[in-house]
């Protein structure tokens, strides 16, 4: 299983390596979020390769789930790269880069976008990978069902909020409006929890299939990204500063995990 781990890991390097070949030409790294989800599935589906094909029910619930949510999230991200162009948060990252480390914007784009992050999605769909290379064709049992109904929860509650926040970005009234409907009612960020449940449920099947413990590492690192480090914290800050109303938003909804809207 090390070795076919580590030819994942060299092709998720590889396709990083084309993409930051590609974002050279347009002075862009905007695209990364969707070469994050992705570079899940490539990197899922190559082990199945390795594998001869899912061996048994397990296998594949770990293939469909992955390549569902990473083609859904994947295909809505480029397509909101291409509408609205570059990305604020990379701009600064790589801006700071430049200016004030005296790096080029190559060497930057890699350090701090592409280079770094083919090995942290490798590491966090760690637990489809193994679940797919150690699935020995036996039945899915009960709870590895239940990790798959828990994933496709994540998933359509991503899918659902996404939704609502494009319909609402495309009503002019809206514009400068904090979205606070629909499930945006009840939490900051539906996308950032359907991932995190998305995960979880993702990391269960892959234990079921026969993934070693040790490849929780991947759903604790994503759910540490999203609460903690470049998901809603960096996300917040800016809109605390940009967004009229978003501080009364913070007052009054959950930052992550959704509940009942604070009267008042």
């Amino acid at each position: 299983m090390l070795i076919d781990l580590a030819i994942t890991l060299a092709a998720v390097i590889a396709l990083m390596g084309a993409c930051w070949w590609a974002s050279l030409s347009i002075r862009d790294v905007s695209f990364i979020d969707a070469i994050w989800a992705y570079g899940m599935v490539y990197a899922v589906a190559i082990a199945a390769v390795l594998n001869g094909g899912p061996a048994g029910q397990a296998g594949v619930w770990l293939v469909a789930l992955v390549a569902l949510w990473g083609l859904r999230l994947g295909t809505h991200l480029i397509t909101r790269w291409r509408r609205l162009g570059r990305d604020p948060r990379y701009e600064k990252i790589l801006g700071h880069a430049i200016d004030k480390q005296g790096m080029s914007f190559a060497k930057a784009a890699w350090v701090r976008a592409f280079g770094m992050q083919g090995p942290l999605l490798w590491g966090v769909c760690l637990p489809a990978q193994t679940g797919v290379l150690a699935d020995d064709g036996g039945p899915l049992p009960w709870w590895g069902l239940a990790g798959a109904a828990v994933a496709l929860i994540g998933i359509a509650f991503e899918t659902i909020g996404d939704a609502q926040l494009e319909a609402f970005r495309a009503d002019p009234a809206n514009k400068g409006r904090v979205m606070d409907k629909g499930l945006w009612r009840y939490t900051r960020h539906p996308n950032y929890f359907g991932d995190f449940t998305a995960w979880w449920g993702i990391f269960i099947v892959g234990l079921a299939a026969g993934a070693p413990v040790w490849t929780i590492i991947g759903p604790l690192f994503l759910s540490f990204t999203l609460t903690k480090w470049s998901g809603a914290p960096m996300l917040e800050h800016s809109l605390k500063k940009h967004r009229p109303g978003y501080e009364d938003y913070i007052r009054r909804t959950s930052g992550f995990f959704p509940l009942p809207p604070k009267k008042g």
